[in-house]
Formats: structure tokens, sequence, C-alpha cells
């Protein structure tokens, strides 16, 4: 990655984690780190929080980058591209889409010929280094590029290259996901609130018990039914307050949020 300098197209909230991460990471510095927008504080909140410079323009960051991510909203993906056709060198630069739905086919019929596109689906814990991303590469692109992909995001996380047909359910788990994870915290820690803990102490126990289940779950190897029998213990507390939960449809509610929007990612394309 020595001198590679990095672009986003968009300045919104995944760009600045994923910009931030990789200067916490020590991929890029700030002063190789750009971001155009056309709104102002999108702009400025990029340059507070990642320390990189920023443009209203995206010529200049196609300009001055050799990786270019669009972070703009799918809908806006294809004219982009269209209208940065006669910039984008496909010698220099790879183009990283992180936008949800937008296939690759879509994206090089609307690119110049030649163009090397990779198609990510990352999510906001890059913002900590604890990102799971997933990727697949346009028929332009090269194993240099793919491994490009696989260090960029894997200095924020965890990254999978995957076929593309899979990209839309990993937008129904792992992208967003981390909004489930975040109202079963709250979820955890309102019960504890309610049981007579502190709200502080109550939102701390919750965010850590999650950390240290998925940790587990990593570290071990086990399946996860495995490693909730081995905390219910016969007529304890787990297994009643797992009762409980399988009678509010936990698992049900989760397959199907799960569902709906991988689903709505396939029709974003």
């Amino acid at each position: 990655m020595s001198g590679l300098s990095i672009g986003f197209l968009g300045a919104g909230k995944m760009a600045t984690a994923l910009g931030k991460g990789f200067v916490a990471a020590g991929l890029v510095g700030p002063d190789r780190l750009l971001a155009s927008d056309p709104i102002k504080a999108a702009r400025d909140a990029f340059a507070r929080d990642t320390g990189g410079k920023v443009s209203n323009s995206n010529f200049d960051i196609v300009a001055a980058a050799d990786v270019l991510f669009l972070a703009v909203k799918p809908d806006q993906v294809a004219g982009l591209l269209n209208e940065l056709r006669p910039n984008i060198d496909v010698k220099k630069h790879l183009v990283v889409s992180i936008a949800a739905g937008v296939t690759l086919a879509r994206m090089e019929a609307a690119a110049a010929p030649g163009t090397r596109i990779v198609r990510v689906m990352p999510n906001t814990p890059a913002l900590v280094g604890a990102s799971a991303s997933a990727f697949a590469t346009g028929s332009a692109a090269t194993r240099a590029d793919a491994e490009t992909a696989q260090r960029l995001l894997g200095s924020v996380g965890l990254a999978m290259e995957v076929k593309e047909k899979l990209l839309d359910a990993v937008t129904g788990v792992s992208g967003s996901g981390p909004a489930y994870a975040f109202m079963m915290i709250e979820a955890l820690a309102d019960g504890g609130v309610a049981a007579g803990l502190p709200r502080d102490i109550a939102q701390r126990l919750a965010a850590q018990t999650l950390l240290g289940a998925a940790k587990m779950v990593l570290e071990t190897g086990q399946h996860p039914g495995a490693l909730k029998d081995a905390v219910c213990s016969p007529g304890g507390t787990t297994i009643e307050a797992v009762h409980e939960l399988e009678k509010g449809g936990l698992r049900a509610t989760l397959i199907s949020a799960v569902r709906v929007a991988s689903e709505k990612a396939a029709r974003l394309a």
C-alpha cells in the first residue's frame, strides 16, 4: 500500500468510518486520504474525524487518488461513473464501490471499458477496527486488485472475498447487522435497569456481554447453539430466560430481518 492515495467520492458516515479506520491502522496517512462531497457539513466531519483533505469537486479527488471509493447513494452510482468516465484512468485507478445493491455489471456498463471495479459491503465497526466486510471483483479487476481490497478491508476488521451473488445476503447479515446488535444491547440494558441496575452499569455489562459472546464464537470455533447450551444449567435462570426469548420469537424475527434486508438490497439494484 506504500505510496497509494485513497479517495472517497462521498464523505458520509461509512466513508468517514473507513477513512478513520485506514488511518488508525497505519495503512495510509491523513495526507494521502481525500474525500469529496457537495454537502459542507459532511466534508467538515470527514476532515475533522480523519485528518484527510476534502473538496467539493469529484474531479479533484479522481486527479489525486489511486483508489477511488464510491460512497454515494445507490441510485447515484451509475451517473457518477458516467460523469467521471473520461477522467478515470483504467491503468491507474482501482474503483471500489460500497453502495448497497449496485451490481458489478451495472457499474461496468456505466464506466469506461476496462475499468477495474471491486464491489464491497462493509459495516460501520470499521471505525473501531472491527468491521465485517465482503467483496467481489469485476471482470477487469486483477488478483492484485483483490489483494489490495483484502488489505484495505482487512486493516479495519474481517474481510472475505465472495461471489457477487452472495453480497445481498452479506448486506442483510453484516451490512445491516450492527443495527440489530445495537438494539439488543439497548434492550439488555433496559432490562438491567428494570431489574434495578444503574443505566451506565447495565449498558456496559450488556455491550461487553455481546462482545465476549461474539469473541467466543470466533475463537473457539464452536457452534453458537453448543455455547448457548453450556450456559443453560438444568432448572437455572438462563434456560428460563431462553424460554421467554423463544416465546417472543427472537430467532425467527432476526432471521426475517436478515431476509428482508437482503431482499431490499437486491431491489436497490
